[in-house]
């Protein structure tokens, strides 16, 4: 039997009276995520850097990771009812819109007194602050990107006749503005017209409401809030929007049944690369594709040969657009520790954490560093997209977004159904805009 001196021994009583003083701390963390599309490292991401906050901090920590892929406003809602009973996590992981309203009804902290603390927030990617912000100050760090590309068919650009150095140039020639939604629109009409594809199949996009839909509205020239804080609706920037949008049925390009629409089927009939020429969407859509719809013909390396990925094309001239939506981390105004909460989003704000999640799910990095990371470039999909945050924009943050963006929906589904014209359906818009939002600015 080993034998202790009594210095050892006291020694050994010391560090036990240590450990047993340190301060215990429960932090609740809040994520959701599409764990069949990789994206269980934003609260699994914690627990890897646990051990590492506890030593910096000298505490004990006890995380409660609660992740799942709950509906997007069932979740929120679980947030707000959580808050108005006293009983929110310290984290919660949500759309930066939310900021919009969360912050004014005093959910969750501003964060720019703890933010200098950390270098690990002076690498984020500078443009993806303003989506954190409201009323001047900051309230989330950015967990995620994305770029919302324009996926198409490389079997079927070259069944149309287009040459490989055609379909490697698109993306270069979309972001020069040479090639136009038009062109692309252009071109849609064609395959349908020679039998490339079938009728409806030239363009998919959206199948609900959703951010997307913005893109269209700016690439107009149109705004939604403006220097001065107020909420604005473009009716000229809507009604060209709302021509466009009611074009695609019209046109050929696009079934009638393309609002409501089957997730699933989309994914199967797109990522084929067989059946439909252009898709609008987002870079998260490959990694569910490979993983769930192509991994028999090869899953990623069949979309890398297949399918390419473009900016939104200028509408008729000028620059092409994107939008992000970055994903973020907020510090509910209920946590006793926020100090600590602010820890543990800046330990996983690094290359190493923030990779883990890109890759596995598609995203796009927050950070300019990944940029340098060899786990990053060495993937053709998001190091391939990484510029299109060069492009980028988001939706303001202000508690009239939901108001606003159901308003803009009501004119969208009008006129893709074809009940009613671009005019009536602006008409609409605005209706319903003045009855909920009475300041709205409508010009």
């Amino acid at each position: 039997m080993k034998k202790f001196s009594v210095f050892a021994i006291f020694v050994l009583i010391l560090a036990s009276f240590a450990v047993q003083a340190q301060d215990t701390v429960s932090i609740t963390i809040r994520c959701k995520a599409n764990i069949e599309g990789g994206e269980n490292w934003r609260c699994d991401n914690f627990a890897e850097v646990e051990e590492e906050v506890e030593a910096d901090l000298g505490i004990n920590l006890e995380l409660n990771l609660i992740q799942d892929n709950k509906d997007w406003g069932d979740y929120k809602q679980e947030f707000v009812l959580a808050s108005e009973a006293g009983e929110a996590p310290d984290i919660i992981l949500s759309g930066h819109e939310d900021i919009g309203a969360w912050a004014p009804a005093g959910f969750i902290l501003p964060l720019d007194d703890m933010l200098p603390n950390y270098p690990a927030f002076d690498d984020v990617v500078e443009n993806l602050w303003e989506s954190q912000s409201w009323n001047g100050q900051i309230w989330g760090v950015p967990q995620d990107a994305e770029a919302r590309p324009i996926f198409y068919s490389k079997l079927l650009l070259s069944d149309l006749g287009w040459s490989d150095e055609e379909i490697a140039s698109l993306p270069e020639r979309v972001a020069s503005g040479e090639f136009t939604f038009e062109d692309m629109l252009a071109t849609a009409e064609q395959a349908v017209a020679e039998g490339v594809v079938e009728e409806g199949k030239g363009y998919y996009h959206r199948t609900g409401n959703g951010f997307d839909w913005l893109i269209y509205y700016y690439g107009m020239g149109g705004e939604v809030m403006n220097d001065a804080g107020e909420i604005v609706f473009d009716t000229d920037a809507a009604l060209r929007t709302y021509e466009l949008i009611g074009s695609f049925v019209q046109r050929g390009v696009t079934r009638p049944d393309m609002i409501g629409y089957d997730g699933a089927t989309l994914s199967t009939e797109f990522s084929s690369a067989e059946q439909v020429l252009f898709h609008q969407g987002g870079t998260w859509n490959l990694a569910d594709w490979g993983r769930n719809y192509v991994a028999d013909r090869g899953g990623l390396d069949y979309l890398e040969e297949n399918i390419g990925f473009m900016l939104f094309p200028a509408m008729s001239e000028g620059i092409p657009v994107t939008l992000t939506h970055p994903l973020s981390y907020m510090i509910s105004s209920q946590s006793e520790n926020p100090d600590v909460a602010m820890a543990l989003i800046a330990a996983v704000t690094t290359p190493d954490a923030n990779n883990r999640h890109a890759i596995d799910s598609f995203h796009l990095g927050i950070l300019n560093a990944q940029i340098e990371s060899d786990a990053y470039m060495n993937d053709p999909f998001i190091s391939g997209a990484h510029y299109m945050l060069d492009y980028t924009t988001s939706a303001p943050n202000t508690p009239a977004w939901n108001a606003w963006s159901n308003a803009y929906w009501t004119g969208i589904t009008a006129v893709h159904t074809g009940e009613a014209t671009p005019q009536e359906a602006v008409d609409l818009a605005v209706a319903q805009l003045q009855n909920e939002l009475p300041d709205v600015v409508i010009r």
